[in-house]
């Protein structure tokens, strides 16, 4: 397939629309199903991308779940344990393979914004992966293949008209892109930068300089996550997953911020008090995660309000003080932090801390370097400069 015809652009209104090879040659996927537009084909790329560099430098299955070119959430095949399982609504005696729990992974991370998702796999999609994106809202699909079993379950969602993306893993892009805006086409050479401990972690600036292997992956993942997330952008990464992803914001406190604020409400999903919550049979599961987004917010009375908590639970359930999230949060520790810019200012470093940072990778640079190293020599953070930006638009 030289090029694929799409029903419209980025909006209804912008048409024509495809995409094709500029040199003429063929495309590097097969449209197993569906019909993919043209946001969809843009995640689909780069959240592929992010995929194929978490399993070339991790070494394990990778997954995720992307919206409006940005990750949600990603992650990589590690097992999953009672309390995650609860949290992302899947049954105990679920069958997970590795690919499986590395797509449970991306998409618990931030299960609001995951909502109609498009999902990048690693590896072919097995059925247990298959099975678990079928109980799922999503948009669509890309990964190297798929078993037959797996095609079946996928072909079967949204009526028959999910799409369902083969892509050539052995395809590698043009060393040169380019992309027009206002007429003008831009060149540049590829972001094909190398991301491990080895060439990201070598430059530890902080008076800690201990890292664990556990937190060198984590920190590796931030930084492929922020490869391909909008800036300015940080991310929050704990136990091979993302748990707090902040994109394309204009300050580089207020992505901190963000981040951390979704990372504090993953944290808080962990609490009894809210796996306990009396959910009506008849709720779903969207409509679950939004009601436990709004439980461990600021307006829970919103959810378990006299009026309208039986809308949604089978008794009142009592609330969630903030002096009950604050004595869990403090309690929490061993979260890296990638960021992809420098932090001007030492804010950033006290934010994070509130959210359990203990290891930090970002380029350097700042004027400000020595009290952002300083403001993590009072925690007892550890900090690698890899002095290399990551800016994606």
């Amino acid at each position: 397939m030289k090029e694929f015809e799409l029903k419209y652009g980025m909006n209804p209104n912008q048409k024509p629309a495809r995409i094709y090879m500029a040199d003429g040659g063929e495309l590097p996927i097969q449209i197993l199903n569906g019909r993919p537009g043209y946001i969809n084909f843009l995640d689909a790329f780069n959240s592929y991308q992010l995929v194929h560099d978490l399993k070339t430098s991790l070494g394990l299955p990778a997954a995720a779940s992307f919206k409006h070119v940005s990750p949600a959430g990603a992650a990589v095949g590690l097992p999953l344990d009672e309390t995650l399982r609860r949290m992302y609504h899947i049954a105990p005696d679920m069958e997970l393979s590795p690919l499986a729990c590395a797509y449970a992974r991306a998409r618990g991370a931030d299960r609001m914004s995951s909502f109609g998702d498009w999902i990048a796999l690693s590896d072919v999609c097995d059925l247990p992966t298959a099975l678990l994106i079928k109980k799922e809202v999503s948009d669509g699909i890309i990964a190297p293949g798929y078993t037959d079993e797996a095609l079946a379950v996928l072909k079967a969602k949204k009526k028959g008209s999910y799409p369902v993306v083969a892509v050539d893993p052995g395809y590698t892009p043009d060393p040169i892109e380019r992309r027009t805006v206002f007429g003008v086409t831009f060149e540049q050479g590829r972001q094909d930068l190398l991301i491990n401990a080895d060439t990201m972690l070598g430059n530890i600036v902080t008076q800690n300089k201990a890292l664990t292997e556990e937190q060198k992956r984590d920190l590796v993942m931030s930084l492929i996550v922020l490869k391909y997330t909008q800036s300015n952008s940080v991310c929050y990464v704990q136990g091979g997953q993302t748990i707090g992803v902040g994109a394309g914001q204009q300050s580089r406190i207020h992505c901190t911020r963000l981040a951390g604020q979704k990372a504090d409400n993953w944290q808080l999903r962990h609490m009894p008090k809210v796996l306990d919550l009396p959910f009506r049979n008849d709720v779903t599961r969207p409509n679950k995660d939004n009601a436990i987004d709004v439980y461990i917010g600021d307006t829970p009375e919103d959810v378990i309000g006299d009026e309208v908590w039986a809308q949604t639970f089978t008794r009142q359930p009592e609330p969630l003080t903030a002096e009950e999230k604050r004595a869990w949060l403090d309690q929490v520790t061993g979260v890296a932090l990638g960021s992809d810019a420098f932090f001007p200012f030492g804010d950033n470093i006290e934010r994070a801390r509130r959210s359990g940072v203990t290891a930090i990778v970002e380029p350097g640079g700042s004027i400000r370097d020595d009290q952002v190293i300083e403001t993590c020599d009072k925690y007892g953070i550890v900090m690698a400069f890899n002095g290399i930006r990551l800016f994606h638009h």
